[in-house]
């Protein structure tokens, strides 16, 4: 039997937004895109005038901060020292100011298997570690405590929060993060079976919400259930705004990938619809791309900006949240795939290069992470 909805959280449409047509070109510099008419939208391509100027938020040149690197997933600060996830190894690593790496544990009975293995990371204050992982009974989520200092830590043993998310070689989600509300929230694909995300009784194709201890919020839109959305084929990044909106990236099929807002109890589509359908029922993305230059993984938000590293589009995008159907591509093609996106401690962005998970051409030092300044600094 389905959870039953609260009443007074009913799902808030979103108007459709336009589509914007991604330029993958070999120029490394920024590529501005500016909105044509989304589908079925009668709405005319904007006029020379009514072209948006391109949005400039990155300042200098990325600064290799560390490499060799094998099949990471997820980047965590606890306080100024960064936490990185292997899918495949299972091991989670530190980082030192000069880049070095050390591992502070290993997730045990992690499974790896096409895109499964330890994926997320989340951090509650500098002790309580989070990780999602795929298991042998399908996807976890768990939480670790952390001893020692920097250049000295340790993992303790794993309590399990929530198990049995419908695990796959496709389509795992796993993406965690603490929103403003002090709430813990996981991504999860549908791992391969489409009608999951529409099933609320499956947390498959879901963004899930609970508490740190891993407990359902009494305030969650359906009762009794972890599910905040549903409809999702296998969503990715999640980044709050300073007004607590909070965004989400997603993998599509064949036709479009999307740039969401979340909003409880809201259905976004999956599999019924696909990108911005203006069908009722169902919440429209703010963007769409197609995969081929897109694949939007990690995202990360900061002065006014929404950051989003590319897999298959092998770029970092930039939305302006004055005007999320507009976007700009950076550093096409110059660091192949790109996994996650963060807002280090001092200010800058971090991404994630992802050339060794078996979709991309490694070079010697693959994989790395990079950092870049902000204009708004």
């Amino acid at each position: 039997m389905q959870p039953t909805r609260r009443s007074g959280l009913a799902a808030a449409g979103m108007a459709a937004a336009v589509v914007l047509s991604a330029c993958a070109s070999g120029d490394q510099g920024p590529t501005a895109t500016t909105p044509a008419a989304a589908p079925g939208n009668a709405a005319s391509s904007p006029t020379p005038s009514a072209e948006i100027p391109a949005h400039e938020p990155l300042r200098g040149e990325p600064q290799e901060v560390a490499d060799g690197l094998h099949a990471p997933w997820s980047i965590v600060f606890r306080g100024s020292t960064a936490l990185v996830s292997e899918r495949d190894s299972g091991r989670i690593l530190e980082i030192d100011d000069e880049g070095d790496t050390r591992e502070i544990g290993v997730v045990p009975g992690v499974v790896h298997g096409g895109e499964g293995g330890l994926l997320g990371l989340a951090l509650e204050g500098k002790r309580r570690l989070y990780a999602y992982s795929t298991g042998e009974s399908g996807n976890r989520i768990q939480r670790f405590e952390l001893a020692g200092k920097p250049g000295a830590l340790s993992l303790g043993k794993p309590t399990t929060l929530l198990d049995g998310i419908p695990a796959g070689p496709n389509h795992n989600g796993g993406r965690l993060g603490f929103g403003p509300d002090g709430m813990l929230y996981a991504t999860t694909g549908d791992s391969g079976q489409g009608g999951y995300a529409q099933n609320l009784d499956s947390l498959a194709g879901k963004i899930l919400r609970m508490t740190p201890d891993g407990t359902v919020p009494q305030d969650n839109p359906f009762d009794g259930s972890y599910v905040y959305s549903y409809g999702h084929r296998n969503p990715q990044g999640l980044a709050w705004a300073p007004d607590g909106t909070m965004y989400a990236a997603e993998f599509g099929q064949n036709t479009w990938d999307e740039l969401n807002v979340i909003t409880a109890g809201s259905n976004y589509g999956w599999p019924r619809a696909e990108g911005i359908a203006s069908r009722e029922g169902y919440t429209d993305p703010v963007q769409q791309w197609e995969p081929g230059e897109a694949s939007p993984s990690g995202v990360a938000l900061a002065e006014g900006t929404i950051f989003l590293a590319n897999l298959r589009g092998a770029s970092l995008r930039t939305v302006p949240l004055a005007n999320t159907s507009a976007s700009t591509e950076h550093y096409v093609g110059e660091f192949g795939r790109l996994r996650d996106a963060v807002i280090a401690p001092d200010g800058d962005l971090w991404f994630l290069t992802n050339n060794t998970d078996g979709r991309g051409s490694p070079g010697p030092d693959d994989d790395m992470i990079y950092s870049v300044g902000l204009t708004g600094r």
